[in-house]
């Protein structure tokens, strides 16, 4: 894109600008800084940045020299940072100045050998000190000279980029993409059976590429996927590097950048944006807005009523897969009769019964959903899991994240939801069995159990049944307390029930669905 449309703009975060040609320029500047700290081909490159230009310079700069990027939820505590980045095996880490204190948590968490060998801060807030033994990242990449490129080797198809995702376990696990696979899958998404045209001739006949807001993280698949997929196309991506969603703010951006794409992630951020175009009905011109993409969670049928009665000439479409797997979409209209998404089985999108069959129309068995065609390779360094997620069914690989579905006779997938207990909140993986962890280790909690509420904003709200110690009394605010000083925000619970016993089977194991309409019951 630097060499066929130098001048078009790529990026924009507040009043920064960056064209093809000089995002080009920085990655090319952060390659350099990388491979005088001795980051080779194939080396990690962390990332821990909110959605702003540093971040796609970050990434591109890793993969001008073959090296793996990989994502890194801002929102960890240091323990977790520490985890993920001896997991990933990363070399060099990229953080916004905000995280300085979780990230100097995480290198004293870590032995001396597992500790990145560069850190690359980015100044963001007021009056943060730099960590000892890190560079300033504008610094860094305004000493190197680029006379001469980092590197000669050309990219490859074969080049992976890491993808982050919770595990059943609670710990994270990394899903490896190839770059031509990713790319591929996010086009068939929308166009199954089709190949990616050739850029340049789109590029050489003028045609101009859509300009997209991801108003989730870059820092998840959602965010992520569609920012690279808009880049490739030649289109513009509009940042707000905040961490938390800003409703005012988004439509703000919408209307100042004439964006035409907005990136969200179910009811947790449509409903907040709903709410503040019926505050103010009248406040934004919105009349080159064509589209709101949402995936990871399902948006209700309400909110999207609310936002087509707004914005009738904007598209609503639903976006189907998982970081292991990107599936279908389907798109909502004003005219149309507004209800829950629904989605087509087919060649590529399957639903496969636990014995390893294929579900066909009509079959009235339950199995889980799966995804063939460009698929990742795997997880780093778990093959178990890797095994269990990525099989072969009549003769083709699927990756089979774990939601289970029925098939209807005219082929609609019938979603039923995780096989496992986790919790998808606002588009986050939240596994109890981690948080159930930390609340254990709480002198007064004898037991608990924690599950998945419904939610109207968050599709699903973290709560913990908690059985108090002998003669111990609990207050929310204490247990909230103890949850945070070791969990991300997101990981705690909302709500604390006290109760007189957990109900355990006699093999200790918990009745899940029991105890969630406990939790309902308690907390309606």
């Amino acid at each position: 894109m630097a060499a066929l449309a130098p001048d078009r703009i790529a990026l924009v975060c507040n009043d920064r600008r960056l064209t093809f040609a000089e995002l080009d320029e920085r990655a090319e500047r952060v390659a350099h800084v990388l491979r005088g700290a001795g980051v080779e081909s194939g080396d990690k490159v962390a990332i821990m940045c909110m959605n702003a230009p540093e971040y796609m310079e970050a990434f591109f700069g890793a993969q001008k020299l073959g090296c793996v990027p990989v994502n890194v939820n801002y929102r960890y505590v240091g323990t977790e940072l520490a985890f993920l980045l001896d997991n990933s095996d990363s070399v060099a880490l990229v953080y916004h100045d905000e995280f300085a204190s979780t990230v100097g948590e995480a290198l004293s968490a870590l032995p001396t050998g597992r500790r990145p060998r560069l850190l690359l801060q980015v100044a963001h807030a007021d009056g943060i000190a730099r960590l000892e033994g890190a560079r300033d990242y504008d610094e860094a990449l305004n000493a190197v000279d680029v006379s001469e490129p980092a590197t000669t080797r050309e990219p490859s198809g074969d080049d992976l980029i890491f993808l982050y995702t919770g595990g059943t376990t609670g710990y994270p696990k990394a899903v490896m993409w190839r770059s031509d696979d990713l790319y591929v899958s996010l086009w068939q998404m929308a166009r199954p059976g089709t190949e990616p045209p050739d850029v340049a001739t789109s590029i050489n006949a003028g045609k101009k590429a859509a300009t997209l807001l991801p108003a989730c993280p870059l820092m998840h698949g959602t965010g992520l996927f569609i920012a690279l997929s808009t880049l490739s196309g030649g289109g513009t991506v509009v940042l707000l590097d905040t961490p938390r969603l800003d409703p005012v703010a988004v439509w703000s951006a919408i209307e100042r950048e004439d964006v035409q794409v907005c990136t969200i992630v179910g009811d947790a951020f449509a409903r907040p944006l709903l709410g503040a175009l019926e505050a103010e009905p009248q406040r934004w011109d919105l009349s080159a807005f064509r589209a709101i993409t949402s995936s990871g969670v399902t948006w209700s049928p309400e909110t999207k009523r609310g936002l087509l009665a707004l914005l009738p000439k904007v598209t609503l479409i639903d976006s189907l897969g998982a970081s292991e797997g990107i599936m279908t979409r389907t798109e909502t209209r004003a005219t149309d009769d507004i209800a829950p998404a629904r989605f087509k089985a087919g060649e590529r999108i399957v639903v496969v019964t636990d014995d390893g069959e294929v579900v066909r129309p009509g079959d009235e068995r339950v199995g889980m959903l799966g995804v063939g065609g460009p698929i990742p390779l795997g997880y780093y360094k778990d093959p178990e899991k890797t095994a269990a997620t990525f099989r072969t069914v009549e003769g083709r690989r699927y990756s089979i994240p774990g939601d289970y579905a029925t098939v209807d006779p005219d082929g609609t997938i019938r979603l039923l939801g995780r096989g496992s207990a986790c919790i998808n909140t606002g588009g986050e993986k939240v596994y109890p069995e981690e948080v159930e962890l930390a609340l254990r280790s709480h002198p007064g909690v004898f037991d608990c159990v924690v599950v998945g509420v419904a939610d109207n904003r968050w599709g699903e709200m973290v709560v913990a049944l908690v059985e108090p110690a002998v003669d111990t009394t609990l207050a929310e605010k204490d247990l909230a307390a103890h949850c945070k000083a070791t969990l991300a925000g997101y990981k705690v619970p909302k709500r604390f029930v006290s109760v007189g016993s957990l109900q355990r089977s006699p093999a200790g194991k918990a009745d899940y669905k029991l105890l969630r309409t406990v939790a309902e019951e308690a907390i309606s």
